[in-house]
């Protein structure tokens, strides 16, 4: 396989980051739609599109901002280049930039409901189609992985097997997206799906990112790694609230099997060899 991998529709040759981040957009937005009619929307209609255009907006924004801190040193030797500050962008900046500017947006328009839980299933999803587009980049893209001696690392065409670390992020949001999904069919507290995809992909990026060859700015960790920790303790609340909440679910689970073991310790016959 030759990277990148442009796809071929017709007369017409497309370069699959575009096509793929493209087709990502559109997929989580129409998902979003589908959520919203499935699900009832906790807030007023007109009010919901000013959440989105905040999103939009916010997103744009922060994943920019982000990406300037990855390499500072690049970026202040680039200030006066358009290209550069106009030619990246980061996942973890366009959510963080997301976030604050619907809670600045929610506060003018006086919202104090939760607004974010339709999101979090099409955003599992968009990751996951625009991250094999950043796959089939190849290292142009700069999302691949370090060196690895691992059978399924891949050659990007630089001659070294690197670890496929968009395609962890895949299967990671494919997956985050099916507990979600299952999730959002039990009850649950308002915002906690949304939290939860939130808390979920930072601490992933936080720990898949040490895959990266990436500027280490601070303490061996990236701009991106940094952003990470200050959202994961953002959301530290409701962290400690699923910590405790699963305390007395797994102890009442002890508790039975205390209850149901044979006495002396021994094993029940009808259970068989673990």
């Amino acid at each position: 396989m030759n990277f990148p991998v442009y796809l071929h529709i017709g007369s017409l040759r497309l370069h699959p980051h575009w096509a793929f981040e493209t087709l990502a957009y559109a997929v989580a937005f129409r998902g979003y739609l589908w959520m919203r009619r499935k699900k009832e929307d906790v807030i007023d209609p007109a009010d919901r599109w000013w959440v989105i255009a905040a999103a939009t907006m916010g997103a744009a924004v922060g994943s920019k901002v982000l990406y300037w801190f990855e390499t500072p040193r690049l970026t202040l030797q680039h200030l006066r280049d358009p290209a550069f500050l106009l030619g990246g962008k980061t996942i973890v900046g366009a959510l963080i930039g997301a976030l604050m500017a619907v809670e600045y947006t929610k506060k003018r328009l006086g919202i104090i409901r939760r607004t974010g839980d339709l999101f979090a299933l099409p955003l599992c999803v968009g990751i996951a189609i625009g991250r094999i587009g950043c796959f089939l980049t190849g290292i142009e893209d700069h999302t691949a992985g370090v060196a690895t001696a691992l059978p399924w690392g891949v050659n990007f065409g630089d001659g070294v097997a690197r670890h496929p670390t968009q395609l962890y992020e895949v299967l990671f949001a494919l997956a985050l997206g099916a507990f979600l999904w299952r999730q959002m069919r039990k009850p649950h507290p308002e915002g906690d799906i949304f939290k939860f995809f939130m808390v979920a992909y930072f601490a992933f990026r936080l720990l898949c990112d040490f895959l990266k060859p990436d500027v280490r700015v601070f303490l061996a960790l990236t701009s991106i790694q940094w952003a990470c920790v200050a959202m994961l303790l953002y959301y530290r609340g409701g962290i400690v609230r699923w910590m405790r909440a699963t305390k007395p679910a797994t102890l009442a689970r002890l508790a039975t099997q205390l209850e149901t073991a044979p006495a002396g310790g021994k094993r029940n016959p009808a259970r068989g060899p673990r």
